[in-house]
């Protein structure tokens, strides 16, 4: 299993050739010690992908797989999203989205995975709040974890953090680990990403 690191870029061809269709797992917990009044059922993170062109913007909104758009707009569904966890309660991965890179479009070349806090200006939450986040990816092949990146990073008054970039290069595809934490929510990451 390979473990990446904020910064750190991999291509996926080189380092996990076989690699093309996977489950991308995401879980988090809530930071009880500094939140004592905040539970897990109250506390709604949504993981999306924003599918961009090479001008690295949404072709339409339809690009936008998350919790009210749960498949990719193409025929083959590239990427789909396993349906929304309200609490992030209980251990392993509490978002799961699968991707086929052979699938994605030709006028697809990047893919941005990110999570945002649902309702967080409303419930007055932010990514200070929690702890113990991942990213995972498994083969679906081998059914095996194959790439791993644990955010270690402290956030503060964020409420969305973009996680990685898988996107595309000469050879295939490549992934960056990111944790770039955002004031804002689903709807700011899409102004960010509109043309």
């Amino acid at each position: 299993m390979i473990e990446l690191t904020k910064g750190i870029e991999l291509d996926l061809e080189k380092a996990l050739p076989e690699l093309v269709a996977a489950m991308l797992g995401m879980g988090w917990d809530v930071n009880k010690d500094d939140n004592p009044d905040t539970t897990e059922d109250d506390f709604d993170l949504d993981a999306s992908v924003f599918m961009l062109n090479k001008s690295e913007k949404l072709p339409d909104k339809h690009h936008v797989v998350y919790y009210n758009n749960l498949k990719s707009p193409d025929s083959k569904t590239s990427i789909e999203h396993m349906g929304d966890n309200l609490t992030g309660f209980g251990g392993g991965d509490d978002e799961v989205i699968l991707f086929d890179l052979r699938k994605v479009p030709d006028n697809i070349h990047k893919l941005v995975i990110t999570v945002t806090i649902h309702r967080a200006q409303e419930r007055n939450h932010n990514f200070g709040m929690v702890e113990n986040a991942f990213l995972r990816v498994v083969d679906v092949s081998s059914k095996e974890e194959v790439l791993r990146y644990d955010l270690d990073d402290e956030f503060s008054l964020e409420t969305s953090v973009i996680l990685a970039e898988i996107y595309r290069t000469d050879t295939g595809w490549a992934i960056k680990a990111l944790a770039q934490g955002i004031d804002g929510g689903l709807n700011e990451l899409g102004s960010k990403y509109t043309a």
